[in-house]
């Protein structure tokens, strides 16, 4: 496990921008978090991180957004609004799940059942009484 504290959004950026640098084809990253702790954030320091220069949004209206500019496809799902896992067949996600990209899931509680074995768990939480932009992020996972 590892925990990293951070202070500011650009810490965080900064701390997701690491990991995508490391990231691997077919590798599986869950990110989960209350609504505006900074996942979105992550995901755009996470893309970084691969070298992509595109501006990185949540897609929660669209589910899934590709980003294809880096040294690794990124697949960035924001499962937020599916009410039924088996939604997520439409949407093609085993053929993401199991590609040469990078997944990064936000909300994946949502449909854990999907999942497979080996995903990297990575939690985003406040801490309001350390400071207003203070995160605890928790990263769980093989190889670690």
């Amino acid at each position: 496990m590892i925990v990293r504290e951070t202070n500011s959004p650009e810490e965080t950026l900064a701390f997701a921008r690491e990991w995508g640098e490391k990231a691997k084809p077919g590798q599986i990253f869950t990110l989960n978090g209350d609504l505006g702790v900074g996942k979105t954030v992550f995901a755009k320091g996470f893309a970084e991180g691969l070298g992509i220069t595109e501006p990185v949004c949540s897609p929660t209206f669209t589910i899934v957004q590709e980003y294809n500019g880096g040294r690794l496809p990124l697949y960035h799902f924001d499962v937020y609004r599916i009410e039924d896992p088996e939604e997520m067949e439409e949407v093609g996600l085993d053929e993401y799940l199991f590609g040469d990209g990078v997944c990064l899931i936000e909300w994946a509680d949502q449909i854990s059942e999907l999942l497979p074995d080996g995903v990297i768990r990575i939690t985003i939480r406040k801490e309001p009484d350390k400071g207003f932009d203070r995160r605890i992020i928790t990263a769980e996972g093989p190889g670690l």
